[in-house]
């Protein structure tokens, strides 16, 4: 990376990016999932600092098929636990955060692009969620407060408990905000997990893990404007964005259970603030660390792409994509993704033509969501309008605006329809 802070992206979307309260504790974890985050395996807490599960072999090893995005792994492996410690909250948000996000994977909702360069919460997008996949993760969010509302019913000194009821409470908040954005709601079930785990810090001030919770609403609070925090009923609550970046760092370097998660919820909020050298080297270790995470190796494109160095972000993109090729080096990645970022990255360059065929692709993977096809579609048909290429522009735009599913590309497509696209 060079030494100095880039100029403004020579890509699309150049304007500064939006935040939103609670999207990444994922990010997250991805993200944020989740985001569209990871474990480190020998972290520096004492078994007394976090929460005992958390140090079980069998958990490590979930986390390692976890940061894989072997989401199916994971889950035998936490299922494993569970059955061993069935009325344990912690190992109830374990399979919550499994289940979020491996949903969330699905939906093609963990490229962090979507949500630092586009007002999401208004985008009009909705995720085609079954209403038993909501529920099942309604009730394992309830299970884990519930039991963790238990314990601390029978000891208000519990600080593992907190932490559980924090943990659960955390990625149900993301969930409402990835899959739903759900603004208010997610805020409020942030701040609650913010509120616990700060009770978790002061019952033990090197509890690190509790640390992350925090530090997104720190910060995340410290990006909104006053009116908005009134909006969603958090105004009076405080927020500093250099705290809330410095626990991060510390849950980052410490936490047992959220180490990169904290890392990759630093990245973001980095590049929120345009640091891109910052972000970058957060992004980059989590990549060399697990380089068989497919998210993680494509947001070192992403960043590199904001940054405004589109040709080493190509080269990024390409070198993913031809890693996606080799037998089983990533785990079912969502290839349109790459393609997508790609084109985008390409279209800044001015290269019409690569773009074009770059959406293309993206719109031609087979697990591709609804959303994201379309958006494709219309995007490819722009360039093709630039190619000179109406009739296979006008094929695109038809099926942009195609009924059912996702809406979202409907009105653009049905203007370019009528009236050829001749922007940039």
């Amino acid at each position: 990376m060079p030494s100095q802070e880039p100029r403004q992206s020579k890509t699309r979307h150049s304007r500064k990016h939006r935040i939103c309260v609670y999207p990444f504790v994922t990010i997250q974890k991805k993200l944020l999932t989740t985001a569209l985050g990871s474990l480190v395996l020998l972290g520096t807490a004492t078994a007394q600092d976090t929460y005992p599960l958390n140090n079980d072999p069998t958990v490590r090893e979930g986390f390692q098929h976890f940061y894989i995005l072997d989401y199916d792994g994971a889950m035998q492996r936490f299922e494993a636990v569970q059955r061993e410690h069935p009325q344990d909250p912690m190992v109830v948000g374990y399979i919550l955060m499994d289940t979020i996000f491996r949903e969330l994977y699905r939906q093609d909702l963990l490229d962090t692009t979507y949500y630092a360069r586009e007002h999401f919460l208004s985008s009009g997008h909705k995720s085609d969620i079954p209403e038993s996949m909501r529920k099942h993760i309604d009730d394992l969010t309830d299970r884990a407060i519930s039991l963790a509302d238990a314990r601390i019913k029978a000891n208000p000194n519990d600080k593992d408990a907190y932490f559980a009821r924090g943990y659960a409470k955390g990625m149900h908040a993301a969930w409402m905000t990835l899959a739903d954005h759900s603004f208010t709601g997610a805020a409020r079930q942030g701040l609650s997990s913010r509120n616990d785990s700060e009770q978790v810090l002061k019952l033990d001030p090197n509890y690190a893990d509790a640390k992350m919770a925090v530090g997104i609403q720190k910060f995340a609070v410290a990006s909104l404007p006053r009116f908005v925090r009134i909006l969603v009923g958090i105004a009076g609550i405080g927020g500093n964005k250099e705290d809330g970046l410095n626990l991060l760092r510390e849950s980052a370097a410490h936490g047992t259970v959220t180490s990169v998660e904290s890392q990759t919820a630093l990245s973001l909020f980095l590049r929120h603030d345009q640091r891109y050298n910052e972000a970058y080297a957060v992004s980059q270790k989590l990549a060399q660390k697990y380089p068989h995470d497919f998210l993680f190796r494509l947001e070192e494109a992403n960043l590199m792409k904001d940054a405004g160095h589109g040709p080493q972000a190509i080269a990024i993109y390409k070198t993913v994509l031809a890693d996606a090729e080799k037998p089983g080096y990533f785990m079912e990645p969502r290839l349109q993704l790459a393609w997508f970022g790609l084109a985008e990255t390409q279209r800044g360059q001015g290269q019409v033509q690569d773009a074009a065929t770059s959406y293309l692709n993206a719109a031609n993977q087979p697990n591709c969501s609804d959303w994201m096809r379309k958006r494709a579609n219309l995007n490819a048909g722009m360039m093709l309008d630039k190619l000179g290429r109406r009739d296979e522009a006008l094929a695109q735009y038809e099926k942009a605006a195609a009924p059912g599913g996702d809406q979202t590309q409907a009105d653009a497509a049905r203007k370019y329809m009528r009236s050829p696209y001749s922007g940039n």
